[in-house]
C-alpha cells in the first residue's frame, strides 16, 4: 500500500476533462473502460480506508467517560495527508491510462 501513496504523490488531486478517445483505446467501448476504473477505485478505496483506520487505531485511547476529547498532534497529521491524497477514482484513471491496469473478461456464455 505504500507504494500506492507513493506513486501518487505527484498527481494533481483535483478532477479536470478527459479525452474519450484515451480511455476508450484500450477496450473499445467507454463503459467497459469505466467499469474497470470503478472497480480499482473501489479496490483503492478499500485498501486506503483500512490502512488509515489501523494507523488510527494505534494513537486509540479507551476511556470511560464520553465527556473526555483529546488531540493528538500526529493523528492529526496522519488524517491530513490522507485527506490530501487524490480521489480513488483518480487514482484509478491515471492507471488505466497509463495502462498499469490487468483486466480480463470471463467467458461470456450466450443465452437462447
Amino acid at each position: 500500500m505504500s507504494d500506492i501513496k507513493n506513486k501518487v504523490q505527484g498527481l494533481d488531486p483535483n478532477v479536470r476533462a478527459r479525452d474519450i478517445g484515451q480511455l476508450v483505446s484500450g477496450t473499445s467501448n467507454v463503459y467497459e473502460s469505466l467499469n474497470v476504473i470503478t472497480k480499482r477505485a473501489r479496490q483503492l478505496a478499500v485498501d486506503l480506508k483500512y490502512e488509515l483506520h489501523n494507523k488510527l487505531e494505534e494513537f486509540a485511547v479507551s476511556s470511560d467517560t464520553i465527556e473526555e476529547v483529546s488531540e493528538n498532534k500526529e493523528q492529526i497529521e496522519i488524517s491530513k495527508f490522507y485527506e490530501r491524497l487524490p480521489n480513488p477514482v483518480i487514482i484509478a484513471t491515471e492507471e488505466f491510462l497509463n495502462d498499469e491496469l490487468y483486466y480480463r473478461y470471463n467467458d461470456r456464455k450466450k443465452r437462447r
